[in-house]
C-alpha cells in the first residue's frame, strides 16, 4: 500500500555506493557535509534546467560544505540508456559537473538501491514513499539525517535557501 519500507540505518554514512567504475564509496566520507541527492536522467525533459542549476549550486556552496551525489537512474521512460560511466561523462563535458556521479541504480522496486530504501523512508512524496520521476532530490543534514524531499518539478535553486540554512550561512 506505498508503506515506507523499515531501514535499520539511522544515517545516510551507514551506506556504501558504487561509483560509475563500480568501486565502493564509503559515504561516511561526507560526514560534516550537507548533501543533495539526486536521482538523474540524460535524456529527461528536466535534464537541462537540473543539471545546470545543480552545477551552479554545487559551485556556489561547495567551499561552504554541500556535496551533490547523482545516481543516474533508467526507470523512468528509459532515460538513462547509457552506461554509468557514459551518464558521468555526459554530466561532466555538457553540464561542468564535479560533483560525483555513481553508479546506475534502481530507485523503486525489488532491486531498489538500499540508499534510496532508506531516503525514501524517512522521507515520503506525494505518492507514498515511491519515487514518481528523474530529478526527485533528498536534503541530507551534516550528521547524515534526512530534512527534506523534493519533487522532480522542484528546481535546484528553488531549494537554495533550504541548503543555506542547512549550510549554516547567511540567506
Amino acid at each position: 500500500m506505498g508503506a515506507s519500507e523499515s531501514v535499520p540505518q539511522k544515517s545516510i554514512h551507514e551506506f556504501t555506493v558504487k561509483n560509475s567504475k563500480g568501486q565502493d564509496v564509503d559515504l561516511s566520507t561526507y560526514k560534516g557535509k550537507v548533501l543533495l541527492v539526486v536521482n538523474v536522467a540524460s535524456k529527461c525533459g528536466f535534464t537541462d534546467s537540473n543539471y545546470t542549476q545543480l552545477t551552479e549550486l554545487y559551485n556556489k556552496y561547495k567551499d561552504k560544505g554541500l556535496e551533490i551525489l547523482a545516481f543516474p537512474c533508467n526507470q523512468f521512460l528509459k532515460q538513462e540508456p547509457g552506461t554509468s560511466q557514459e551518464a558521468e561523462e555526459f554530466a561532466c563535458k555538457r553540464y561542468k559537473a564535479e560533483y560525483p556521479i555513481f553508479k546506475k541504480v534502481r530507485c523503486n522496486g525489488p532491486n531498489t538501491e538500499p540508499v534510496f530504501k532508506f531516503l525514501k523512508a524517512k522521507k515520503s512524496g506525494f505518492l507514498g514513499s515511491r519515487i514518481k520521476w528523474n530529478f526527485t532530490k533528498f536534503l541530507v543534514d551534516k550528521d547524515g539525517n534526512v530534512l527534506s524531499r523534493y519533487s522532480p518539478t522542484t528546481t535546484p535553486l528553488a531549494i537554495e535557501g533550504d541548503i543555506k540554512k542547512a549550510l549554516g550561512v547567511d540567506t
